[in-house]
């Protein structure tokens, strides 16, 4: 059977199928006949309410253990606590607490699960105050929900995180800055990514998988190439 990636995460991660780019999709494209691209993205989900998906997402005792695991939570934790999606919010110390919960459910399956961390984008703040004035019913006058320092702390937490797991990790608060207009190259409604930000988190997840021995070139296919197959008795093909 094919290998599994799962890819476990937000809204974010939920939208990473989206037909304009995303970068769920793409990595499905990427690996076709390669590997099964699972997507398990919740939008709205905190770490918090994360944990109660994990014994149905990965059942002690199961033998399909997946390959890749990538884990993309923090967007949704540094909402503000006294802010308009403040019952999304969870303290810093909690969300590192969660996400090491995670990242132990996923290797308690196996030790040759892949688990890659992925830190919560920067955050336009005007952008997404209007986008909250638009679409979840807040005040013109009402500050963000979100502010890009805070979400840094978590993208600094998740790091931290996964220096101590022993786990890769693609500081995308960080790299997405480096580029000047990011704001709205990168971001959407200044929370989501737009195709090109769907490309960075793409990218950035290829080259983890690059140094990690889950290549593209390094993976075998499931079943073989058509110019291979005994085209008078395909039963008789060698593979």
């Amino acid at each position: 059977m094919r290998p599994r990636f799962i890819l476990l995460g937000d809204s974010i991660t939920e939208e990473s199928f989206s037909p304009a780019g995303g970068w769920g999709a793409a990595l499905t494209s990427r690996y076709a006949r390669k590997a099964d691209v699972v997507l398990r993205g919740f939008s709205g989900y905190n770490t918090r309410w994360a944990l109660f998906l994990l014994s149905r997402l990965f059942p002690a005792g199961s033998e399909d253990t997946p390959a890749l695991v990538t884990i993309f939570f923090g967007a949704n934790d540094a909402a503000l606590p006294d802010g308009s999606h403040k019952r999304q919010y969870v303290p810093l110390p909690e969300y590192k607490e969660n996400l090491l919960k995670i990242i132990s459910s996923v290797k308690s399956l196996s030790k040759d699960t892949l688990i890659v961390l992925i830190t919560p984008p920067p955050v336009d703040e005007a952008t997404l105050q209007v986008a909250a004035w638009k679409f979840f019913g807040a005040r013109p006058e009402d500050a963000s929900p979100r502010k890009n320092e805070i979400t840094g702390h978590y993208a600094k937490a998740c790091v931290e995180v996964a220096r101590e797991a022993e786990v890769p990790v693609i500081d995308l608060w960080t790299c997405m800055q480096e580029q000047p207009g990011w704001q709205t190259s990168y971001l959407s409604d200044g929370l989501h990514l737009t195709p090109e930000g769907n490309g960075v988190v793409f990218e950035k997840l290829v080259e983890v998988l690059n140094k990690k021995g889950l290549s593209f070139e390094a993976m075998k296919w499931d079943f073989p190439e058509h110019g291979d197959v005994n085209a008078e008795n395909p039963a008789k093909t060698s593979w």
